[in-house]
């Protein structure tokens, strides 16, 4: 019995030992800390005790969320936010976030949510809730309020990261969003209209959403170097939900029914900028390489395949001669990238992704948004028949050239489209809600429209992020080119979005 007891006695002293050992290891480290890490510490200490996913009583997941889903304020001084230059996706932001329509008088003032990652105070929110933005003030729902400086902001994922100077915060616990399953039931937490902390519960609609509301513009804090190519930069794979959202909403959490974040909601499908049934947020997973990269490196470290592709259905495959009707089909290798070193060429097919099947361009880009420059990832393609895999070490923006060099004239780049366009009708911009536009009336074969799968009958809003509205415009947009790079946003003739950037070779 005493032997019993000493050894329970030993054991005992050793976890108490080994506990504060990792106590002051702990506060020795925690500023070189993650943000998953810093989570594992804080949770260490405070369990979540709540109900399982299977479960629809949302009362324990909104009790352990709603104390850390924050109301963002924004100041702009002698800065308007409305800035759109004809873009209708500018407008969709715009509404969602909940900025003024006058924005032109000094101060504009905006507002919309984020969610504390950190106890120490971390909060991630969308790059549009703080872009431009003069004065940050974050209000709990406990009334405190806090001035926040921004760490970094990511407009290819709409991602921000800002810093209060809190301590012992309330916060959200981070999931896992390659978990989340279709039907699955959703809370979204935020403050929309106005009002204070809102929750709403729905379900997840769809994954792996891209709905081409991520434009490409130079906006400042891009954290790139303008003298080298970005090849696919805006990454969207949005979780869709039916959880109401509404402005003011964006930045938001989106939990699962066990308290866990899945999503940062960010945008909404609407013809009037309020609710009608579909939601759109950032998948936590992609969101925390994103804020350890601002932590760590001051700036977002993407890492690039180094193709350009189209997305392949039935009709398409039949166009370009294959037989997979899903997948990703190659139109151009990078120069120097990491395809071009793995054998990757022209006219493959790439169908999966670290042994995921890909269906379409987000599947594979949300994944690659992930890593990081000299981080590998499998990719399995098709080639005359046969399936191939290989291994892709991913390439940073400095590390590749686009083929062909810098400095074509707009018209050279002009001619080089391939296609032929006409003033877009206005019965057709009242259709699609629209204030510009040019329509493709001809495609010709070797064009790049044509070897990018552009099709007559598109509408193209914009290129290089400038309006378009008759054919004369397209020439001055193209001059705003960089290393021979076209970013396109437009509309295909089955009424879907569409967002593409490529460059334009030889």
């Amino acid at each position: 019995m005493r032997k019993t007891g000493i050894t329970l006695l030993t054991a005992f002293f050793g976890g108490a030992v080994a506990i504060g050992g990792y106590k002051l290891v702990e506060s020795n480290n925690t500023d070189k800390m993650g943000i998953e890490d810093k989570q594992k510490v804080y949770f260490a200490s405070n369990p979540m005790n709540v109900s399982s996913a299977g479960d629809v009583d949302f009362v324990q997941a909104a009790a352990a969320v709603t104390p850390a889903v924050v109301h963002i304020q924004t100041t702009y001084e002698g800065k308007g936010r409305d800035a759109g230059g004809g873009d209708p996706f500018e407008d969709m932001f715009r509404d969602f976030f909940g900025s003024p329509r006058n924005a032109q008088r000094p101060p504009a003032m905006a507002s919309g949510s984020g969610v504390i990652v950190t106890d120490d105070g971390y909060i991630v929110t969308n790059n549009h809730v703080v872009e431009d933005a003069t004065k940050i003030e974050v209000i709990l729902p406990d009334n405190r309020s806090f001035q926040a400086k921004v760490i970094g902001r990511d407009p290819n994922t709409d991602l921000a990261l800002i810093k209060v100077a809190g301590t012992k915060l309330p916060v959200v616990k981070l999931g896992n969003s390659d978990n989340v399953q279709v039907g699955e039931w959703v809370l979204a937490v935020g403050y929309p209209l106005t009002l204070n902390t809102t929750v709403t519960a729905g379900i997840v609609s769809a994954k792996g959403r891209a709905i081409g509301i991520l434009g490409q513009d130079e906006s400042e804090g891009r954290n790139f170097d303008r003298n080298q190519p970005r090849v696919n930069s805006a990454i969207e794979s949005f979780i869709q939900t039916d959880a109401a959202i509404n402005r003011g909403n964006s930045g938001g959490a989106l939990v699962n029914t066990r308290g866990e974040l899945i999503g940062i909601n960010a945008a909404i499908a609407s013809q009037t900028g309020y609710y009608a049934g579909y939601g759109f947020a950032i998948p936590v997973n992609l969101a925390k390489k994103i804020m350890d990269d601002f932590i760590k490196y001051g700036a977002v470290r993407r890492g690039f395949v180094g193709v350009t592709f189209q997305e392949l259905n039935s009709s398409r495959a039949k166009e370009l001669g294959v037989n997979e009707i899903s997948g990703l089909y190659v139109n151009t290798v990078v120069e120097g990238g990491g395809a071009a070193a793995a054998g990757i060429k022209k006219g493959d097919v790439i169908t999966k992704v670290d042994g995921a099947r890909i269906m379409g361009s987000s599947d594979l880009q949300e994944r690659v948004a992930r890593l990081r420059p000299g981080d590998k990832v499998q990719l399995t393609y098709v080639r005359d028949g046969k399936e191939r895999t290989v291994s892709v070490t991913l390439k940073g923006e400095d590390e590749v050239k686009i083929a062909g060099g810098s400095g074509r004239s707009a018209e050279e780049l002009y001619n080089r489209l391939g296609a032929s366009f006409s003033p877009l009708p206005s019965a057709q911009k009242q259709r699609y809600n629209i204030s510009s536009g040019v329509v493709i009336t001809e495609v010709r074969r070797g064009g790049v429209f044509a070897e990018n799968g552009i099709e007559k009958g598109t509408i193209i809003t914009s290129i290089n992020g400038k309006a378009v509205g008759k054919p004369d415009d397209i020439d001055a947009a193209l001059s705003s080119s960089r290393n021979n790079m076209i970013r396109l946003n437009g509309i295909s003739p089955d009424g879907s979005r569409i967002m593409m950037t490529f460059p334009v070779t030889n």
